[in-house]
């Protein structure tokens, strides 16, 4: 009878081999003892991607890869050795209008990958392997992600949220309303104690007077909102999805910091144009980047915004733990897909950070920004997204954005160009009065008749929302 047990790493390796000498999953489950369908999952969930080619050809998956007559697409021709044909060259598939993406028809029945095929040495496609280690590494990864944080959704910890500090500012401990609340809170003291530790609660550790007294640990735990959140939205599932939708675009997005507990920046880079936008943010949490991707959704429409941010990839920060609130709208269509970037690997979104480098240029690291309005820091982008870069032609990103996607995309988002000779790359910028950013582009007010930011008027229009509500 088959075990229930995980697979180990030695069975993961006897899995790779008979799979490289061809045997089915019913053959490869009996030598292991497992169900075939166990064997099923374990391939396709590890598989490896590759784009290598074969001995004295480069990676090719056009169909017309044997018919095509293309030369010299790329001009002067960068290879060495002047291939007579451009479909011998690695950069075919890239820079070809007439490419057509053609899939190996092993990849989708068993058994899904490359090992054991006798055409392996003689193509050219894209490649799928399974192998031991990488799979036993992604497998051990994916085990303690899903064991790490707090299993709470952002609803949960509002009702806690709403019973517990109240109660705190009364005075009261959190035995004692552990104790008194146990129908309501459900879930142990020590959960509580992490909570307001990690600040998702309205009440603070100082609110608590004997928690002020005792030393704060050095090492301190990351906390995540949902703790299976990166399961399915991992790198590598971020290259999965990407090799099969090549053509969408991508957008990085980030958080930019200036002192510890102070405003922060939440970034959105799109790569190919090389633009990035930047919201104001008062506190880092989940909450602001779910009110930010919501404001954009609302102001570009939904077209317009699954056309230009498809895909996001972002950090493991805890301000990103809510995915499927970013993912979908509030009627549960489904806006993008977002993936995370491995642990300590700030290189995956390079692009962003090299960016973030323009921004540290006007708000060093470490400079508080609760001097700052959001109107400061669209004014900064304006001037980031107008300077020339030599990675575009010598041409700045608000012109690419206004090439891929129109003017008034750029309209929308508020965002203006700046005359060439006119960019200013430093702090000197906030002391410059503003005269290239036409008036209010959202058209609100406050009751003084001061012109509000993007996102200071989505939060007015959120709280006369709820005050409506409340009356009625």
């Amino acid at each position: 009878m088959a075990n229930q047990k995980h697979l180990t790493l030695d069975e993961r390796g006897i899995i790779s081999t008979l799979l490289d000498k061809a045997y089915s999953f019913k053959s490869i489950a009996k030598e292991l003892d497992k169900d075939c369908t166990t064997i099923s999952k374990e391939v396709r969930r590890h598989i490896l991607f590759k784009r290598i080619g074969c001995q004295g050809n480069a990676c090719n998956a056009c169909r017309h890869r044997y018919t095509c007559e293309h030369r010299l697409l790329c001009t002067p021709c960068h290879y060495s050795h002047r291939p007579s044909f451009c479909r011998r060259c690695k950069l075919c598939n890239a820079i070809c209008p007439a490419f057509e993406r053609q899939l190996c028809p092993r990849h989708d029945k068993p058994p899904y990958v490359c090992n054991g095929c006798v055409k392996l040495n003689k193509c050219t496609l894209e490649k799928r392997f399974y192998h031991a280690v990488p799979a036993h590494t992604e497998y051990q990864a994916l085990l303690s992600e899903a064991r790490q944080g707090i299993s709470l959704t952002e609803d949960e910890v509002k009702r806690l949220d709403s019973i517990v500090s109240p109660l705190i500012k009364k005075g009261q401990s959190l035995n004692h309303i552990c104790a008194n609340n146990k129908d309501s809170i459900m879930v142990s003291q020590s959960t509580l104690y992490r909570l307001i530790d990690f600040n998702v609660f309205t009440a603070r550790n100082i609110d608590m007077p004997r928690k002020v007294r005792y030393a704060k640990r050095k090492v301190k735990k990351q906390f995540k909102v949902d703790k299976a959140c990166r399961i399915g939205r991992a790198y590598l599932d971020f290259q999965r999805f990407l090799n099969d939708n090549p053509h969408l675009p991508l957008v990085e997005m980030d958080t930019v910091e200036g002192r510890k507990g102070g405003k922060v920046l939440l970034t959105l880079h799109f790569v190919k144009a090389e633009f990035m936008l930047a919201f104001l943010r008062d506190t880092n949490d989940s909450r602001s980047v779910i009110a930010v991707l919501e404001t954009l959704y609302l102001t570009l429409g939904q077209d317009t915004f699954t056309k230009v941010m498809p895909l996001l990839l972002t950090d493991n920060g805890s301000e990103f733990s809510n995915p499927k609130a970013l993912e979908f709208d509030s009627q549960h269509n489904r806006r993008t897909h977002l993936f995370y970037c491995d642990a300590s690997s700030p290189g995956q979104k390079g692009s962003a950070e090299k960016n973030h480098e323009m921004i540290r240029c006007f708000i060093p690291k470490g400079t508080s920004m609760d001097g700052f309005n959001q109107a400061d820091i669209s004014r900064m982008m304006d001037h980031i997204n107008s300077y020339c870069r030599p990675s575009l032609g010598n041409k700045c990103p608000y012109d690419m954005v206004a090439f891929l996607y129109g003017e008034e995309l750029l309209k929308a988002l508020g965002c203006y160009k700046i005359p060439p000779n006119e960019v200013i790359m430093n702090a000197s910028l906030f002391k410059e009065p503003d005269i290239y950013r036409p008036g209010n582009p959202w058209g609100y007010t406050d009751e003084a008749g001061r012109e509000l930011s993007y996102l200071e008027a989505y939060w007015t229009i959120e709280e006369q929302r709820k005050e409506m509500t409340g009356r009625n």
